[in-house]
């Protein structure tokens, strides 16, 4: 999948698994891209699949509950 498909996916999944809102799933995966997480994933395509998607969604949410 293309890199803006990986962050629809995750964000996506953020919304389904933990049950937020568009606009706060969307706000922490932004958060997540400008604090450089996405970064080997633009550049390694191999890392854009669903079970990453589903890793780096939780990792995500768990992180924004910590802060």
């Amino acid at each position: 999948m293309t890199y803006e498909e990986y962050l629809d996916e995750v964000t996506t999944l953020i919304t389904e698994k933990y049950n937020l809102s568009d606009a706060a799933a969307i706000k922490l995966v932004v958060k997540a891209q400008d604090a450089e997480f996405f970064v080997a994933h633009d550049e390694n395509d191999a890392l854009r699949n669903l079970d990453r998607a589903h890793q780096d969604a939780k990792t995500i949410y768990l992180s924004s509950q910590k802060k």
